[in-house]
């Protein structure tokens, strides 16, 4: 089944799947937890369309290629055109939702392609790589700067943070990546993880949420 971005009450969104824009160590405690240093700017990569499925299908991890760690993120779907300078009101005006995303990450391979100075595509990238959740619309999200979210595994809490924690916060982050990629009505930026990262097991069962605003149960394939 291919996914279409869709919004929290079972509409579709009429915006065609693009790029999906990735900001690394955008929580000073997960850079810490993987001995990684706070960047001075936001750390910014790309995934493919093809990472994008949705988190309503069983999530299919690559064999043989180490362990697959998640990341659990806010996800922002861009409903405007952003490019170059552009202020904090057309930022705003440009998030056509609000939603959660796994960055899921081949951990050894990433840390390989590190240690070389080389691309993460690879540990980034792959097929599936970005599961999403259907949207809220913004309004219901009325606070940008304090979104609290979390990742349940198994019953068991395993993230817990809030944008109030983010190094760079959404707009600036936003209004940032405008002048670095021109942004697109159906791309996607996914906006960094807190701490608490680790690896997925196959029949692992997943709860994302913003408390009170989104939740999305997951599962990962057997």
């Amino acid at each position: 089944m291919s996914y279409q971005h869709s919004f929290s009450d079972a509409s579709l969104a009429n915006l065609p799947m693009g790029k999906v824009v990735c900001v690394g160590r955008n929580y000073a405690e997960h850079a810490r937890e993987l001995n990684n240093p706070v960047p001075s700017e936001p750390l910014l990569f790309l995934k493919p369309a093809t990472a994008v499925v949705g988190l309503d299908q069983p999530l299919r991890l690559p064999q043989g290629l180490g362990a697959v760690h998640y990341e659990t993120e806010i996800a922002l779907l861009i409903g405007q055109t952003l490019s170059g300078e552009v202020s904090e009101q057309q930022a705003l005006a440009a998030i056509a939702g609000i939603g959660l995303a796994l960055d899921l990450t081949l951990r050894e391979l990433q840390d390989q392609l590190k240690a070389k100075a080389h691309p993460w595509e690879r540990a980034k990238a792959f097929d599936g790589a970005c599961p999403l959740s259907p949207f809220v619309r913004p309004e219901q999200v009325p606070d940008l700067g304090n979104i609290a979210l979390q990742l349940q595994i198994n019953g068991q809490l395993r993230q817990q943070g809030s944008s109030a924690e983010m190094i760079t916060p959404i707009v600036a982050l936003l209004r940032h990546i405008a002048t670095v990629f021109t942004l697109q009505p159906g791309d996607v930026v996914i906006t960094g993880t807190p701490a608490g990262v680790g690896v997925l097991n196959p029949g692992d069962q997943l709860l994302l949420s913003i408390p009170g605003v989104l939740e999305q149960r997951a599962v990962v394939a057997v």
